[in-house]
């Protein structure tokens, strides 16, 4: 497998399974009844839980984004240490993202955010160099 698509599929598991830990909140403030249910007013999630369902679904989006131009670049045949390099940072961006907006790390997720989209464009310049 390419590098390439090895961390596209880390960044698919990453986004995969980010929605773990804010069910299991929902678990256990609300009770696994009221979890499953649909109740008229739910009970509040604690600010972390809260916090990683937003990143996780900045994840999904930035996911969209990232698989295209692996996929149009491993369809393309452009495969380079520019690339296989960005996506490695792409991953451990998002990882950091997840892990700074859950705790609410001042900075660090609006940088890793940044970087994992630096990385992003970096793909974008390969393929259309």
């Amino acid at each position: 497998m390419k590098t390439e698509l090895f961390y596209l599929t880390l960044v698919t598991v990453l986004t995969g399974l980010l929605w773990i830990p804010y069910i299991l909140d929902r678990i256990a403030t609300s009770g696994l009844s009221e979890a499953v249910s649909y109740p008229a007013n739910p009970k509040p999630q604690s600010g972390w839980a809260i916090r990683l369902m937003k990143a996780h679904v900045n994840a999904v989006e930035n996911l969209v984004v990232f698989a295209a131009l692996v996929l149009v670049a491993n369809a393309a045949g452009v495969s380079n240490s520019a690339t296989t390099g960005a996506c490695m940072v792409f991953f451990w961006a998002r990882a950091v993202h997840a892990v700074a907006y859950t705790f609410a790390v001042p900075w660090v997720r609006t940088l890793s955010f940044a970087v994992g989209f630096f990385a992003q464009a970096t793909l974008a310049w390969q393929l259309l160099m």
